[in-house]
This record gives structure tokens, sequence and C-alpha cells, in this order.
């Protein structure tokens, strides 16, 4: 009867056609653009700078790197090998996160290597350690919350599974809990990209078959999390936002659905996307990385059996130079900070076309103003503003008043002028 019931949720309406996310294709000269803006970052060879995801995105694409890609891929290896199988005298600080070594094992399936060498399984080990920490931390009675995020959960459960590793069932029933309870995946509304990230993870083991037991379970829960993200689609046409959207069309994009518009829905996401790509919307290397995949009608769940042969088209380096205008204009920025006693307000001037982070650096520069930043891959995030450091489960929110969250961080966000940015400290 269990069987049954899954078998007649799946099928959805009696006599409905199965519809899938389809993206057609868009112009190339459009998507070498977008590959370009990552070529100046493959030069950024520093722990603090190299990103897997840069080489995940560009592997799932349409364009390549050459030898750059070649180079980059033998460098975070050498990062990442060194800081996670050297010694355990090494700064404990330096050590990749278990975000960032999911990806880092991403990077090597997507170079058609298996973890199946010793190094590999230390690496697979360390990442299984990992997990076994966050699902302590959530607990048994699922009251408790990760060290660090169900994205990065279901990121590491999906790179696991690409690499043929199993994961033990009670690791896995912890991300299927809080799909099937509504519980962390969101907080005041649906966190669209850790919905799709779980989403890939139970694509990929479901494929698999790694977790039999669990099998009826996970086509359930993944049939949930994808209807959820359907409904979160904007009037514009983002699902959530324009940021969360190439994760969303990457697990749309798997498998068809039944009983759903998914065709439309796709198709007025990719014009969305196309209208942003537009406006410049995509600067984030992260999510530039996400996005070419979906432009190449790929997912990181591909990375079960990767096409290491497909061909590419060679990306060519851009010079790119500011106008006179650019460079001579000024703006002023108004910088607020009601978290703080006193209270900060100012107003700065910076060169046009200057970043939130340079706005900060100035504030910093001409004294009252003090601010600490931490690297991450989705770039420099802050940590503590005017003395004041974020506390567990707290993070500074970038605001444009009077009331707008902004949707990047502050290396990317360029404000304009006459705009106030506050910095609010927020609980979540």
């Amino acid at each position: 009867m269990g069987r049954l019931m899954v078998l007649l949720f799946l099928l959805g309406s009696p006599g409905a056609l199965a519809e899938i996310c389809e993206i057609p294709n868009v112009d190339s000269k459009l998507v070498e653009r977008l590959g370009q803006r990552l070529l100046p970052w493959m030069d950024q060879l520093s722990q603090e700078h190299l990103n897997p995801s840069i080489y995940v995105g560009l592997r799932l694409s349409s364009v390549q790197a050459g030898d750059k890609e070649a180079f980059y891929l033998h460098s975070l290896k050498l990062n990442y090998q060194q800081n996670l199988l050297g010694n355990d005298h090494s700064d404990r600080e330096a050590k990749p996160t278990m975000g960032q070594l999911a990806l880092y094992m991403l990077a090597l399936r997507a170079n058609c290597e298996l973890a199946r060498s010793h190094k590999g399984d230390k690496l697979v080990s360390q990442l299984k350690r990992f997990l076994e920490d966050e699902k302590n931390a959530i607990g048994h009675n699922h009251k408790g919350h990760p060290h660090t995020s169900y994205y990065q959960y279901g990121l590491s459960i999906l790179a696991l599974c690409v690499h043929q590793k199993r994961v033990h069932d009670r690791v896995v029933g912890k991300l299927l809990h809080a799909v099937e309870h509504d519980r962390h995946l969101h907080q005041d509304h649906l966190s669209v990209d850790t919905a799709a990230m779980a989403g890939l993870a139970f694509t990929c083991l479901e494929r698999s078959n790694l977790n039999p037991d669990l099998r009826n379970r996970i086509t359930l829960a993944l049939r949930t999390v994808r209807e959820k993200i359907l409904k979160a689609q904007t009037s514009e046409g983002h699902f959530g936002n324009v940021y969360s959207s190439p994760l969303a069309l990457q697990l749309l994009m798997t498998s068809p659905m039944r009983g759903v518009q998914l065709g439309k829905a796709c198709l007025k996401a990719r014009a969305a996307l196309l209208a942003s790509l537009q406006d410049g919307a995509f600067q984030n290397v992260l999510m530039i990385s996400q996005l070419l995949p979906v432009l190449n009608h790929k997912s990181y769940v591909d990375l079960i059996s990767p096409d290491c042969l497909a061909p590419r088209a060679m990306l060519e380096p851009v010079m790119e130079t500011l106008s006179q205008t650019q460079v001579s204009e000024v703006i002023r920025v108004t910088l607020k900070v009601p978290s703080v006693l006193p209270p900060y307000r100012h107003s700065i001037t910076v060169p046009a076309g200057s970043s939130l982070e340079d706005v900060l650096k100035k504030a910093q520069e001409l004294g009252g103003f003090m601010y600490g930043t931490q690297s991450s891959l989705l770039g420099p995030y802050l940590t503590s503003v005017m003395g004041k450091e974020v506390g567990k489960r707290e993070f500074w929110q970038l605001l444009r008043a009077p009331d707008t969250p902004l949707l990047q961080g502050i290396a990317d966000y360029t404000p304009k002028n006459g705009e106030t940015i506050e910095l609010r400290l927020v609980s979540w």
C-alpha cells in the first residue's frame, strides 16, 4: 500500500502529462561574456580566493579557459590536499570548511576523478566526519541546528553521492526530516537555494540508489521540494530571487513533473534571468558558476557521469577600461548603523562604481567607523561592525533605506548616488 501511495502521489491527476523544464539556447556571446567574468578570479591563487565552484561551473558549461583551467585545478589540489591531508600541526583556521571541501570534491568529479585513492579516502572520511558532527548538532529529536547550514549539509551529501560514496541513513534522514516537517529550510519565507541544494542531493541519491531503505521518503521529499520551489516563483519569473534561480533551475531541469506547468514556469524564469543578465546582475563568481551549467542544460547531478570530452568554446580575456566620466564622477552614500550605541550615521563620498566594501573602507579611513570581515566562497561577509561581533545565529544584514534587504554582498553591491545603506544586526 505504501508503494502504491507513492506512485499515485507522483503521477498526480489521472491523464496528466509530465512536463519538462527546458531552457532554450541563449546567445553564445552572452554566455561567453558571463564566462569571461570568471577569468580574472582564476588569476587569484591565494588560499583566500581559491574557489572550487569556478572550476565546476566552467566544466559543466559550454565554455572553457584552456590551460588556465587546468592550472586552476592544480592549484586547488595543492591547497586542499596540503591543508586537509597535512600534519596535525597545521593551522586549524586554514583548513577548508565543510562546504568548501564538498565543492572541492565536486571539482574533482567534474574532472572525471573519483575519490578512490588513499588521498581520496581521506577527503571522503573528513567530509563524513563533518556531516556526523552536523547530525549530532541537529540532535535525535531534530530540535537543534547544524553548525553551518542545511545548504552545506545538502551540498556535502551531494558531493559524496556523485563520488558513489554512501552516507548513513541517519545522516540523510536529518535532511529528509527538515523537508518533511518544513523546518529550517526557511524562516519567514522559503530559502530556495537551500531547498534546491537538498533537492539536488535527493536526486543524486534517488538515481544512485545508495540508500535503498529511504527510497520512498527520498522520492516524496524530492517532489515536495520541487513543488515548493515552483510556488516560490515571483511575478517577475525568479524562483525566490534572481540569485537563487540558477540553482532552482538546475533542480527543476533534472526530471519531468506531472500536474504542474513546469515548462511555462521555466520559460518565464529564463526570460527573467536574461533580463537580469542584461542589467549586469551577475557579478559574483559563485552565482555565475551556478548559472553557467543551466545555460548549457546541465546541473550538478550530471557529475554522477560527467562528460569530460564535450566540446567547449575557448574564452578570450577582455580588457575593461573605465571611461573618463566614470573615473571623475563622485557619489555620496550615507552609511548608518542603528544596532550600536551610540548609533552611527555618516555621509561618505566615493568614486562612482565603487562597491559597498569600498564605502566601508573609506568610512574606516575617515575615522569613527570600523568593521571586520571573513572570506567565504560568496565573497567577504561582515563579522563585526563598530566592535560588535556577530553572536551565535546572528548576522549583519545589509539594507537600502528605508527597508529593502540587499541581495548582494559588500563586494558585489554598487551603491548609487544619494542612497542610504544600513547595517543591521539581526538574529535568525
